[in-house]
């Protein structure tokens, strides 16, 4: 997929004000400082589209963004940042949650996780209550260019082995990336064009 337009649309924090256009949507969600916003911006090649900060949470807001004309790009709070308020926080969960029980238009959710790091509570639990709500969705480990091939494919397994210990039996679909070397990029693309593709067929049979 060729990145032709890439156009912000509207922030709030309710589900009833975000576009109601009939198109494809597909929001990204983290822990926050996890890279989202630079994932982001490497995907659309685009610099400075969604907000990067050396602040963590610093998108406090559902953030639509328009690509090609024909789907939606969605930029999501990240969660279990300590520094926000619990009234924040509180607020903060409440949207988010309202947004993945309430958008018929999302068609695939893709959480972020840090290649780093061991699997975090927060993240498995988030998960974990997407699975109970059907909602699909991938994860994308973040700053792959930060390990070794060989340690990153050792903390992806680590990984799947704690999906699979836990409620899961079969493991997510997951895409491994580096924002600063471009790395899943094509990969993520096209697994968006496909999606895109059978939705617009599915649509175009109903007519």
């Amino acid at each position: 997929m060729k990145i032709k337009s890439a156009d912000f649309v509207i922030s709030n924090s309710d589900v009833t004000k975000c576009p109601n256009e009939p198109l494809p949507e597909y929001a990204f969600i983290g822990r926050s400082n996890v890279g989202k916003s630079s994932l982001i911006n490497m995907l659309m090649e685009r610099k400075n589209l969604a907000k990067t900060s050396g602040r963590p949470g610093k998108t406090q807001l559902i953030n639509h963004f328009k690509i090609n004309g024909n789907w939606f790009l969605v930029d999501l709070p990240g969660y279990g940042y300590a520094r926000v308020s619990k009234k924040s926080k509180k607020t903060f969960q409440k949207y988010i949650t309202n947004y993945f029980e309430q958008r018929e238009q999302l068609v695939c959710s893709f959480v972020l996780v840090d290649i780093r790091h061991a699997p975090q509570k927060i993240d498995m639990e988030f998960m974990e209550w997407l699975g109970e709500k059907g909602i699909p969705f991938c994860m994308i480990f973040t700053k792959a260019d930060k390990l070794k091939p060989k340690v990153i494919e050792e903390k992806v397994q680590n990984y799947i082995q704690a999906l699979l210990n836990g409620v899961w039996h079969e493991a997510p679909q997951h895409f491994i990336t580096s924002s600063s070397k471009t790395i899943g990029r094509d990969g993520l693309l096209r697994f968006i064009e496909a999606i895109n593709n059978q939705f617009f067929e599915e649509q175009r049979k109903q007519l």
